[in-house]
């Protein structure tokens, strides 16, 4: 039986976590982009070892093939990038930052936010840096996106709201409501080209997160994800052209690639619909970049 379960605090449409400093009054204008999804393989036990890889990827994608354009101005890592997944506790970082004021990333005391910030200003490129188990000041875990802008500015954190409780019995169990916290809050981020917005994995599965990221002006939703080998078939593609057309928006979703030898095995296809429904491009299940131009050609947004 699969378990949707609903966060595990109230979340009101104006919670938000507090990076007013990075957001317009009102949405920017949507101009066309190109966005990269890195699926990232060969993730770990050595946690310095991933970061390092993911440093990499996140270079050598945001460089380009070389010719005129092809450098995308949005570059997207993976849930759990950089530890194996469901190993919360051990692989948990601190970031500290609930507000955007006046921030120095460089002196935070998580390593995968330093070294993101440093990949994103390097790179000179928008970031999501996929997710990342977070311990905050009271001890509680959770799954957090982190997002920097070309200046290395962390200008965004989404915690996942929707944890995953599944048991299929003969086939998967995991209650990741006994690992982390829900978070409580929902959050986009302001580009010069699209306001973004953000979720995790599960979060995908409940229609009210998007809706209202939509009515709040997003032109794109993107979520690090890693949907596993039962429900990956069944449902992410669907739930992804769902929310797509459901709310006029171009949606993304990027996994790990499988990993067969691991203790949990993701789906992988990583892809990005438009807001017609239409598949622009999907990943197979290895490691590997999808690369698409969002807006090019594509159909038009509603206005709400």
């Amino acid at each position: 039986m699969l378990f949707m379960r609903r966060p595990s605090g109230t979340v009101a449409p104006g919670a938000f976590f507090p990076f007013q400093k990075y957001r317009m009054s009102t949405a920017p204008s949507f101009k066309p982009f190109k966005l990269a999804l890195i699926q990232l393989g060969s993730i770990g036990p050595d946690k310095s070892a991933n970061l390092k890889r993911a440093y990499e990827m996140v270079l050598k994608v945001a460089g380009g093939d070389g010719s005129a354009g092809s450098k995308p101005s949005l570059v997207v890592l993976p849930e759990c990038f950089n530890s194996p997944y469901g190993r919360v506790s051990k692989y948990a970082e601190t970031i500290g930052f609930t507000k955007a004021d006046d921030i120095e990333v460089q002196t935070c005391q998580s390593e995968s936010v330093r070294m993101l910030s440093s990949a994103a200003k390097e790179a000179n490129i928008w970031l999501v840096g996929g997710s990342i188990p977070e311990r905050d000041a009271d001890n509680k875990f959770y799954k957090t996106c982190t997002v920097y802008s070309p200046t290395g500015a962390l200008v965004a954190m989404h915690r996942k709201v929707h944890l995953f409780d599944i048991d299929i019995p003969g086939k998967i169990t995991l209650k990741e409501s006994k690992m982390i916290s829900g978070g409580s809050s929902m959050n986009f981020f302001d580009t010069e080209f699209a306001r973004i917005g953000l979720g995790i994995c599960h979060d995908v599965r409940f229609p009210e997160l998007a809706m209202i990221s939509a009515r709040r002006g997003c032109h794109m939703l993107i979520y690090p994800g890693a949907f596993n080998l039962t429900t990956g078939p069944l449902h992410w593609s669907l739930l992804q052209r769902a929310r797509a057309v459901d709310n006029q928006v171009f949606f993304a979703m990027c996994s790990p690639a499988r990993d067969m030898s691991a203790r949990y095995h993701a789906w992988g296809h990583s892809m990005v619909v438009d807001p017609f429904g239409k598949i622009l491009a999907e990943a197979e299940e290895g490691q590997g970049v999808v690369q698409v131009s969002i807006g090019e050609g594509a159909p038009c947004m509603c206005d709400y």
